[in-house]
């Protein structure tokens, strides 16, 4: 088949998504106060950071990477510092750029959060601490607000 015949027929299926793997690329914890952090009584202030970053593998292939750092703090002291880079490979393709750019910034990262929520818990767990079952992110808002965002910034740089 040609090449133009080959993206027309791909443009006849519509939108396609599949994902082809889910894997833990980076995952670490550090406890700097332990054993001592542990005779405390337990009153955490959690503090969770949340980013994402996208790769083009090849045509229609994409790598999606949602990072979470975690850090809790008990009575002003570092309780623990955890940090998960949850990945996936995606096959993404016959969507406008607009819905691309969604899909890798909000629709993937929130196929990847609930595995990376599970490592999370595991780990902290494993480090004697109580479980810490983050609360689900509406990662649609949080796509939203940086769209938002960039368009301010875009609007206030050409006044």
């Amino acid at each position: 088949m040609a090449e133009n015949e080959q993206n027309q027929a791909a443009e006849a299926q519509g939108p396609q998504f599949a994902v082809q793997r889910v894997y833990l690329k980076d995952a670490s914890l550090e406890s700097p106060n332990a054993p001592e952090i542990f005779t405390k009584a337990w009153q955490p202030e959690i503090n969770l950071d949340m980013n994402s970053r996208t790769q083009q593998l090849g045509e229609g292939a994409y790598e999606v990477v949602l990072t979470l750092t975690v850090t809790v703090k008990n009575e002003d002291e570092t309780a623990f510092l955890t940090e998960i880079q949850q990945a996936g490979i995606f096959s993404i393709s016959g969507l406008e750029e607009a819905e691309l750019h969604h899909t890798l910034g909000a629709f993937c990262p929130n196929i990847l959060f609930p595995y990376a929520r599970e490592a999370i818990d595991n780990m902290v767990t494993k480090a004697s601490f109580p479980p810490l079952m983050l609360a689900p992110v509406n990662f649609d808002a949080l796509y939203a607000q940086q769209l938002a965002q960039q368009q301010s910034q875009a609007e206030g740089a050409s006044h």
